[in-house]
């Protein structure tokens, strides 16, 4: 047994430096529950990062998700609205009117047409103290444009204070002058703003968001010329009265639309533009001549400056073709300045007022009497100075003795008696005799509507014959008692220089669209009234009234030229009083008498200086027009001898 080696003596070796905790030889396996060992003197041991990583990876995810979250819903879910609400901001959208036709003569002449003008517009976003920087812009403002528009200035200051709206209009169709002093005043602001934002101010500038848009105006190069006729147009460029009213459809055109991409209240040119393009009105031509209505206008409120009267009105007519050549009133109106207008006057008095014709009415009692066979012009009428009928006793113009006088005497020197005796025999009993009356005032246009379709027209007042009272019986045969309208009567007396056939006045003859094509009006209604035969008789003693020397119409004679025509003088029932006060004096006639070319009808309401008859002051109105209008349509005379049928009998012969 080999001998034992004695144990090894265990030798300590050099010192070893520390190991971090959880390091140990290679390949070493950690023990578990291995106590750290602690740190040694002096030396700073690091904490672990790995929760804190864990924590700001957390909070980066989350916050990555909401912004995802809010960008599908803007994109995604609430994108409708979102774009919507953008649109709304940046996109602004204004009507764009179109331009309205004018109304000419019928030479072409304009009567009413349109100019360029201007919109005065603002943004109200840029009234906010924020962006004009000043609190009181829209007060600043509203007194700066107040008397430049003519307007109210807390009127402008409160279209200035709604900062939710992008858009407002200040005023419409103002002048190019308008504009100017506005677009100068804006340049002095614009300049004070800059030099005070220089010296370190706000530099506020109250007018940086008004602005203009294209428009146009209506105007009326002849001033009061047809201003009855034409009418006008209201503020926001609509018809308000007349032809412009009546015919608004035609003349207004249809408005477009642009919408398009703003910024600080103007027009961004690079951005898209949607536009639906206005189309314009339609042309409209008159059966006015010109030239004629100034003569007639000329004429009318020359004698009715003179008499002191109401007012009074002229027409004239083309007798074949019924087209209205002059309508004229006076006082009138300028329908450019409406501001300076006498209400009272703003109309179309020839067809609006309604009274009694007197006289002129005769003529229509007369064709039934020679329509009815019940006399003719040369028939034996005696006339005493008083007739007792019903409950009244009636009397002539003047005083007379007893006059022996023909039917056409009577028509000649206008005989209240004689045409009450005269329509006494239509029938066999008075009530009959009214009836066959009637029946004609009906078929010559009196109690309707005269066919222009003028608004405001008056179809005057004719009772059915069984409501005429007493009185009326044998007042409505010289023309009181029933009330008509100046175009009526002009009618009348159209129709007998028509041969008997009465054609519905015209106003209009035709409309010109955009495209330049002329659409003619619709042909009048033409009706019988009376034969050829009775016309023409009528027309051959109604020259007794103009050219015999006791006829009442001298004052209407034109040299060379025979001329048919009957005064009228009537008692006028006053509007604000209700009873009869005054006068109406008309005269009606039309030439040439034995080839009818021309009518004209002049009525003066209520003269108070001077005379009162309708031969005295209508006699000469007459003359002028109907001259006139000869020559301006260039009617020769015949050269025909007049006939003259008596006016008086010898009851001893």
């Amino acid at each position: 047994m080999p001998p034992k080696e004695p144990p090894r003596r265990r030798v300590p070796g050099p010192a070893r430096p520390d190991r971090p905790a959880g390091q140990g030889r290679p390949g070493a396996r950690s023990r578990p529950n291995a106590r750290p060992r602690p740190a040694a003197p002096g030396r700073i041991r690091l904490g672990n990062p790995r929760p804190r990583l864990r924590l700001v990876s957390v909070a980066l995810t989350l916050v990555m998700l909401a912004f995802v979250v809010r960008l599908l819903q803007v994109q995604a879910v609430d994108a409708g609205a979102y774009a919507a609400m953008a649109e709304k901001n940046r996109y602004t959208s204004h009507t764009l009117a179109a331009e309205r036709g004018r109304i000419t003569d019928r030479a072409g002449i304009a009567l009413a047409t349109s100019v360029d003008a201007h919109d005065i517009t603002a943004d109200p976003k840029m009234f906010t103290p924020e962006e004009s920087k000043a609190p009181d812009a829209p007060e600043q403002a509203a007194a700066l444009l107040a008397p430049i528009l003519a307007a109210d200035p807390a009127e402008l200051a409160n279209k200035l204070k709604a900062p939710k709206s992008r858009y407002t209009v200040l005023a419409r169709r103002q002048t190019p002058q308008v504009w100017k002093q506005i677009k100068d005043l804006k340049i002095v602001f614009a300049e004070k703003a800059a030099a005070d934002r220089v010296r370190g101010g706000p530099g506020a500038n109250v007018l940086a968001g008004v602005f203009q848009e294209s428009s146009s105006r209506r105007v009326y190069p002849n001033g009061d010329l047809a201003a009855g006729i034409l009418g006008w147009v209201n503020a926001e460029g609509r018809g308000a009265g007349g032809l412009e009213s009546m015919l608004d459809k035609e003349l207004a055109g249809r408005d477009g639309s642009i919408t398009y991409a703003q910024s600080g209240g103007r027009r961004v040119p690079t951005a898209g533009t949607r536009e639906k393009p206005a189309v314009p009105g339609s042309d409209i031509e008159l059966t006015i001549d010109r030239d004629i209505q100034w003569a007639a206008q000329r004429a009318i409120s020359e004698q009715v400056a003179k008499s002191k009267a109401d007012r009074g009105y002229v027409l004239v007519q083309d007798t074949a073709t019924g087209e209205v050549l002059a309508m004229a009133n006076a006082p009138g109106f300028d329908p450019n300045d409406l501001s300076r207008a006498d209400p009272a006057a703003m109309g179309n008095a020839a067809l609006q007022d309604v009274y009694e014709p007197g006289s002129t009415s005769k003529v229509m009692s007369i064709a039934a009497v020679l329509e009815e066979q019940a006399a003719t012009p040369a028939t034996h009428v005696t006339v005493p100075n008083r007739l007792h009928r019903g409950d009244r006793l009636f009397k002539d113009d003047v005083d007379h003795p007893t006059w022996y006088l023909t039917l056409n005497g009577v028509l000649a020197k206008s005989s209240n008696i004689g045409t009450i005796l005269a329509t006494g025999q239509l029938g066999k009993t008075q009530g009959e005799a009214n009836r066959v009356l009637y029946s004609y005032l009906r078929k010559f246009g009196i109690g309707s509507l005269t066919g222009l379709g003028y608004p405001g027209e008056s179809p005057g007042i004719l009772a059915k014959p069984q409501d005429w009272s007493t009185s009326q019986q044998y007042t409505i045969p010289f023309g009181q008692g029933l009330s008509i309208n100046a175009m009526q009567a002009a009618s009348v007396y159209s129709t007998i220089a028509n041969g008997g056939v009465r054609v519905e006045p015209t106003l209009v003859r035709g409309t010109r669209g955009p495209g330049g094509r002329f659409v003619p009006a619709q042909a009048p209604e033409r009706t019988r009234v009376v034969s050829e035969k009775t016309a023409k008789t009528l027309a051959t003693m109604l020259e007794s009234v103009v050219g015999d020397e006791e006829g009442t119409g001298t004052r209407a004679r034109i040299p060379g030229y025979r001329v048919a025509g009957k005064t009228g003088t009537a008692n006028r029932v006053d509007p604000e009083l209700g009873r009869y006060r005054g006068y109406t004096a008309s005269f009606a006639g039309f030439a040439p008498a034995d080839k009818p070319r021309i009518t004209v009808y002049c009525a003066i309401q209520n003269p108070t200086r001077g005379s009162y008859f309708g031969g005295q002051i209508c006699g000469p109105v007459y003359k002028k027009v109907m001259e006139f209008a000869l020559k301006t349509q260039q009617v020769a005379p015949t050269g025909a001898a007049p006939a003259r049928l008596p006016v008086s009998f010898d009851p001893g012969a």
